[in-house]
């Protein structure tokens, strides 16, 4: 089933409650900075446990100490959609508990 692209207003809405993302080159993304490899692994390795439960998946960078996400909606045409700010919130539920900031 597609999903309706988001209005540039009701982006900017959803970013309000997302301090650290920004839209760049059309996706939604953020990088965090951890204490550790370690500690980066394992925030990606729980990113995509929650990026199979949604059934929709980022471009997922694991660095030395930095985890980067990128994500659009594909079924939309590359657009960004409330599936995207789902992900998003759902990432950001779960990185202080890796240490990330």
């Amino acid at each position: 089933m597609a999903v309706a692209p988001l209005s540039q207003q009701e982006i900017e809405d959803r970013l309000a409650g997302l301090p650290g993302w920004s839209v760049r080159d059309g996706r939604l993304t953020r990088t965090y900075r951890l204490g550790s490899h370690f500690a980066a692994t394992a925030l990606v390795v729980h990113i995509a446990g929650v990026q199979d439960e949604l059934d929709h998946h980022s471009d997922l960078t694991l660095g030395y100490d930095s985890v980067s996400l990128g994500v659009h909606t594909h079924s939309a045409g590359g657009a960004l959609t409330a599936k995207d700010f789902e992900l998003a919130r759902r990432v950001e539920d779960i990185a202080p508990g890796h240490g990330a900031h």
